[in-house]
Parts: structure tokens; C-alpha cells; sequence
């Protein structure tokens, strides 16, 4: 028979030992854009999103959404893009044996890689497609310098 012997552990080395273990669990779904992809669950819209010369451009897929439902707001370096797909007629007669549709409300937050000119922005809703144009700030815009010889 083996005697095991109980040694009292230090705090700072549970502490560093809980720390270790929280930044494992944290660090699971850090730098994932969809951290809940891979579960089955996707983001609803899907967004692309471009950076041009002298804009950003970020389309999303809102098939059903009536353009006047949908808010877009700048803050800062993040594009927040919400709104709600309502279902406007129940019909109680039709005997649905699966249905598809989802409907409700939406939110979805997108990192700018720039600073944009807010006073230039532009949506349009065209054929269940959100297209916004994000000028960039002057600032922001890369400048070419001629090197002297």
C-alpha cells in the first residue's frame, strides 16, 4: 500500500493554475468570427465584406426584409447592421408538415479595418441584397510618396 502525502499548495500557484484554465476557456473561441459555426448555428445575415481603395464595401443577404426594417449605424470602427423579418399573413388552413421560414429579429456587428467617412455612407436594398459603401476618411486613404534619387 501506497501512502500519498498531502502537500499544502501555495495561493499564488491555484491562482496561476485558475488563470491558466480560464485563459484556455477563453482562448477556445478567440479570433473566431463564428464561433458557433462549426456547432450547426450560423450568423443570420452572411456578410461579406471588402475593403477597396477608397472604400469599404460590405453586402448582406436579407431575403424578405423590406428595406425601411432594416437600421444601419456607424459607431466608432463597428457597423451595426439590425433589423426584424416579419411574417405578415397566417394562414391557420394550410396544413404545414415542414416549414423553413425564419423570421424575427437580427443584429449583427462588423469591424471596420479603417476609419470611414460617416457623411458618405450609402445603402440600397435591392433584390434581398443590403449593399453598403463606407467611404474612407481621408485620413485613412494611403498616400504614394515619389522617392527622390
Amino acid at each position: 500500500m501506497a501512502i500519498v502525502t498531502w502537500r499544502r499548495r501555495n495561493p499564488s500557484e491555484l491562482a496561476a493554475l485558475r488563470s491558466g484554465v480560464d485563459d484556455w476557456f477563453d482562448g477556445f473561441f478567440r479570433g473566431l468570427e463564428r464561433p458557433l459555426e462549426f456547432l450547426g448555428h450560423r450568423a443570420w445575415p452572411a456578410i461579406d465584406v471588402a475593403e477597396k481603395e477608397d472604400a469599404i464595401l460590405v453586402r448582406a443577404e436579407v431575403p424578405g426584409i423590406k428595406p425601411e426594417e432594416i437600421e444601419i449605424s456607424v459607431y466608432g470602427n463597428t457597423l451595426t447592421i439590425s433589423g426584424e423579418k416579419k411574417e405578415a399573413k397566417e394562414d391557420q388552413n394550410d396544413g404545414f408538415y415542414h416549414i423553413e421560414s425564419t423570421y424575427g429579429s437580427f443584429h449583427r456587428e462588423v469591424a471596420l479595418p479603417t476609419e470611414v467617412d460617416e457623411k458618405k455612407i450609402e445603402a440600397v436594398c435591392k433584390d434581398g441584397v443590403l449593399s453598403v459603401t463606407l467611404p474612407k476618411a481621408e485620413k485613412s486613404k494611403a498616400v504614394k510618396v515619389a522617392v527622390k534619387g
